[in-house]
């Protein structure tokens, strides 16, 4: 499995959906839209904002979060098969 992160350093929930993969054991690479110019147009062109953090997991986006609410955990065990304890 592939996974990418679209985050900045400024954003609280990049950070705690890092800290889950890192939990998990899922190795991903992480792309800084604000050091990246073309990637916070890549984050647009798919979100159509610029909302990150965004998972790209093997080539489907995914918004890991509901804004103002933090992360979806429920679906990021379903999207990357990470079973519940």
């Amino acid at each position: 499995m592939k996974v990418q992160v679209y985050t900045s350093s400024w954003c609280r929930d990049c950070r705690a959906a890092k800290q889950f993969l890192d939990a998990h054991a899922i190795p991903y690479t992480e792309i800084n839209v604000d050091a990246d110019p073309a990637a916070s147009a890549e984050v647009v062109r798919h979100a159509g904002k610029r909302a990150i953090p965004q998972l790209v997991i093997d080539g489907e986006w995914f918004q890991p979060y509901t804004p103002g609410r933090g992360l979806l955990f429920d679906e990021l065990h379903r999207r990357l098969g990470i079973p519940r304890r």
